[in-house]
């Protein structure tokens, strides 16, 4: 994770609530004017109940001044009110924006990003970040801002009744804030940023033994995992605790200086009623003053300490923010695809992983006409899935060019480029939704009928209508309530909606039953049917009717030709590998 300094997490963070504040302009002028009514009501209060102290003691009306003192109160309360709903109504859409908008943006982020991002890790970022951005209005908005203005109107209008007795509460306020935002921003905030990350990776653990859980229980590893999340917690517990104690500690260096600023007020004027300068109502008003005084200043404190966590928990969604998402044009001017576009060409593409010590493709060219049936083989890590990966811009090329029916794809909007592609990967991945809406995902809109009839063409239909709700039935997260064979059959169905004229198969049966192999590999045949189809081979048997074999060795092409032709080259690199299998068979 990144990691920034404290005053730039605040920067960052403050910055971020207020662009999606001033999105509601309107709104918050509205705020800022009731804040601003109910604390100049709030400043006037002191100042009228020592005018009628004075009235009082003089034994004049004080009437007026007490209906005054109501209307003050009055007028206050109606604008906090005001000032409450205000806040809500801002609040609540800036909250679903930023989640929203969080989301999206994950979205779009690379797929090594999320190869190395936790689930959890990245749900709990968010949603913490999210109510993070409701305390940082509440605090900011509702209280440390009418809070600051009552502080300085209150120090105001105290150099109005003695110089002295002002310049010491000022003197005061400044001190007393600047140790609270040293020891906020210095000592407090760069404990709760780790104590953050702890418990972000609590989530992550959490997520990761939960989703594995048939893994788990299958090597009665429960024992296992609950040692290694209580290292995770007790880690947590650490930082937590050490955040939650110097909070505590700055608590109290912040009440014992609000005590110290309190005794020198009260003094100059207690000195000052001594010495004949000040009356009763004075007095009162400075007692009435000190104690407002008093509470902003400590609400002042805890408003810090407030916004701290505030800007802490929403340090990780600004973060997150801030990530940089896949290229939607990776360069020149956005360029349409033909209609069924089908024929690819790589030319002269050079790619190599970030920080691998050489690249992985150099130079590399082929050719691959429309329609053609190519099978793609090779060891592991010899190039196969990257070699698809490229042709879905899950990478971007470093030199060369990937052409689709002429046109380069980097130029090509990734929607429009990922539409023309389907995608039967080795392990299909569900939605925790119905079967009709997991088909239906590669044509959104698609009617009942054209998903049944998908269906029908994968060879999916007989065992959805056994099932109690058919195609309404949920499937459980990633699938879990079907077998691998069905799994691959909705996949596959999922394609066959798509009608994509490229089509990208990972090996889709090799960890199946004979019977459920039988069934996906009658089903894949029919899907490959008019389309140019990349397939992934690990058995290389499945490849035997293919029009063409691409075979890979350290990102060189080494092999391409039929599978007969292949066959018959005794040192070839393809029959080598199909009679080691055929002997392990």
């Amino acid at each position: 994770m990144l990691r920034i300094s404290t005053h730039g997490a605040f920067a960052r963070v403050l910055s971020f609530a207020i662009r999606l504040w001033l999105r509601r302009r309107g709104l918050v002028a509205v705020l800022l004017l009731l804040v601003l009514t109910s604390t100049t009501a709030d400043i006037a209060i002191p100042v009228v109940t020592g005018r009628l102290i004075s009235a009082v003691s003089e034994v004049t009306s004080p009437w007026g001044t007490f209906w005054s003192l109501l209307g003050l109160g009055a007028l206050s309360i109606v604008a906090k009110v005001l000032s409450y709903f205000a806040i809500i109504a801002l609040t609540i859409p800036s909250m679903r924006t930023a989640e929203a908008e969080a989301f999206a943006h994950v979205q779009r982020l690379p797929a090594d990003w999320h190869a190395n991002a936790f689930a959890g890790s990245t749900v709990r970022q968010i949603t913490r970040g999210t109510w993070a951005l409701d305390d940082m209005a509440d605090v900011l908005l509702l209280a440390l801002l009418p809070s600051t203005l009552v502080l300085l109107g209150t120090i105001g209008t105290l150099a109005a009744f003695r110089w002295e007795i002002g310049l010491v509460a000022a003197l005061g306020a400044l001190l007393f804030l600047g140790l609270s935002l040293a020891l906020t921003l210095f000592w407090v905030a760069p404990a709760a940023r780790l104590s953050n990350a702890q418990d972000s990776r609590v989530s992550g653990a959490l997520a990761d033994a939960i989703t594995s859980n048939a893994v788990v229980r299958a090597h009665a590893g429960e024992a296992r995992e609950d040692d290694r999340l209580g290292l995770v917690l007790a880690k947590w517990a650490h930082r937590t605790r050490r955040t939650w104690r110097r909070g505590t500690w700055s608590g109290l260096m912040q009440d014992t200086s609000l005590w110290s600023l309190r005794a020198a007020v009260l003094g100059g004027a207690l000195i000052a009623f001594v010495r004949g300068l000040a009356g009763p109502g004075e007095i009162a008003y400075v007692v009435s003053a000190l104690g407002m005084l008093d509470g902003y200043l400590r609400q002042i404190g805890n408003h810090v300490r407030q916004l701290q966590k505030s800007v802490n928990d929403a340090e990780e969604l600004v973060d997150l923010m801030s990530a940089t998402v896949e290229q939607d044009i990776a360069r020149g001017p956005a360029v349409v695809l033909p209609p069924r576009a089908a024929a690819l060409s790589f030319v002269h593409v050079d790619y190599g992983y970030v920080g691998a010590p050489s690249p992985l493709f150099n130079d590399l060219h082929v050719d691959i006409p429309a329609g053609q049936k190519v099978g793609l083989v090779g060891r592991s890590g010899s190039g196969k899935t990257t070699f698809v990966k490229l042709i879905q811009r899950i990478h971007e090329v470093s030199d060369g060019a990937i052409r689709l029916g002429g046109v380069d794809i980097a130029q090509v909007p990734l929607s429009d480029l990922r539409r023309h592609i389907a995608l039967v990967p080795q392990e299909p991945v569900l939605f925790h939704r119905s079967l009709a809406e997991n088909i239906a995902y590669a044509r959104p809109g698609a009617t009942l009928a054209q998903i049944e009839e998908a269906a029908e063409r994968a060879g999916a239909a007989g065992f959805i209508e056994r099932l109690p709700k058919g195609f309404g039935t949920a499937v459980g997260e990633r699938g879990v309530k079907l077998s691998g064979g069905e799994r691959q059959r909705v996949a596959i169905a999922r394609a066959f909606l798509s009608d994509a004229p490229v089509l990208v198969m990972d090996e889709a049966t090799s960890s199946l039953d004979s019977e459920a192999e039988a069934k996906v590999a009658d089903a894949a045949e029919r899907l490959m049917e008019g389309r140019t189809t990349l397939v992934i081979a690990h058995r290389l048997a499945t490849v035997e009717r293919m029009d063409r074999i691409l075979v890979f060795d350290s990102g060189r092409i080494v092999e391409d030709g039929t599978p007969t032709e292949l066959m018959a080259r005794k040192d070839g690199l393809y029959r080598a590998l199909r009679e080691r299998q055929t002997l392990a068979a």
